[in-house]
């Protein structure tokens, strides 16, 4: 493979074939020429233009902050690069915080992260020992925004691919951990998406996911009639006691809840570098516990399960 933009496809030829995955670089020869490309988003070749720029920027801290800017809506963070901190409208480094010590150590582990984003959490990972993080994410702009980091902090052990799951090639077996934070809510058949993700694990590997539920006792899920949170693709929200159902139906044992959490304004909200709508404006201005339409604020679980 060669050059696609600013994406090493050599190097991530290379670092493929050291994890057992030898097949993927002609795989995704035709796909990543197509995404990597302006018919994969109008705005690559500005995006391109800012992340050729961002070397040369990087003593002249006024214009690396409005290169950076460039690549703004920044949903995941914070990130700190050459002195510009970079406030996103998530701060992810609390999620991370809940969830890092209570997952199996990630020390020389080969790791898949599923609806990655920017690579915040996968850099975190890679800082927390593991040997290789791929990522996969469908939004060219958040594979921008990685590339631009990656840039100052030359990890060449951690992609973030614009892929989605389905279109990822055959991984039977090959990864040590796989993470799914915040993706299952917006897949129309969840319980499919927990078998892909099984089938990525080697057995006794671990799965790390994280989601939106509904609260209660009962065994259920609940489909929103049009929006939750003012989100238009969310299509099935589980209890806990129906999600654990779901994991063991598919293949999971030790099923561990690792924490449980209320989505909060400080957490989520408004920026200079996300300047759109955030969580204030889903949640019912009278009643926060519940979203404008009427559903309970968001809560959200991490659980860890063992592939079988």
């Amino acid at each position: 493979m060669t050059m696609t933009g600013v994406l090493d496809t050599g190097a991530l030829a290379d670092c493929l074939t050291s994890i057992g995955l030898p097949h993927w670089p002609d795989a995704l020869r035709p796909l990543l020429k197509t995404r990597m490309s302006c018919r994969g988003h109008g705005d690559y070749e500005r995006w391109l233009e800012i992340l050729k720029a961002l070397p040369e920027a990087a003593s002249d801290q006024k214009e690396l902050r409005e290169l950076l800017l460039g690549l703004s809506p920044w949903r995941k963070g914070p990130f700190s690069i050459q002195g510009i901190e970079i406030d996103a409208e998530w701060r992810s480094d609390r999620k991370w915080g809940r969830l890092a010590k209570a997952i199996l150590p990630l020390e020389d582990r080969t790791v898949l992260d599923v609806g990655c984003g920017n690579g915040y959490y996968a850099l975190r990972m890679r800082k927390a020992g593991a040997r290789t993080v791929i990522g996969i994410d469908p939004t060219l702009l958040y594979v921008m925004q990685f590339l631009a980091v990656n840039t100052f902090e030359r990890d060449s052990f951690t992609f973030v691919l614009p892929l989605r799951l389905e279109e990822m090639p055959n991984a039977k077996n090959k990864f040590d951990t796989t993470f799914s934070m915040g993706v299952l809510y917006h897949q129309r058949a969840p319980i499919e998406h927990l078998r892909r993700l099984k089938t990525t694990l080697r057995p006794g590997g671990q799965l790390v996911l994280e989601t939106i539920f509904v609260p209660g006792e009962e065994s259920c899920a609940c489909t929103p009639k049009d929006r939750y949170a003012r989100m238009r693709n969310v299509w099935l929200l589980p209890t806990i006691a129906e999600l654990t159902t779901w994991l063991r139906r598919t293949g999971y044992r030790d099923i561990e809840i690792i924490d449980r959490s209320i989505t909060t304004m400080d957490e989520q909200r408004s920026t200079e570098w996300m300047p759109f709508e955030s969580l204030r404006e889903a949640l019912d201005p009278d009643d926060p516990s519940k979203t404008v339409e009427g559903w309970p604020a968001p809560r959200r679980v991490v659980v860890s399960a063992i592939s079988a």
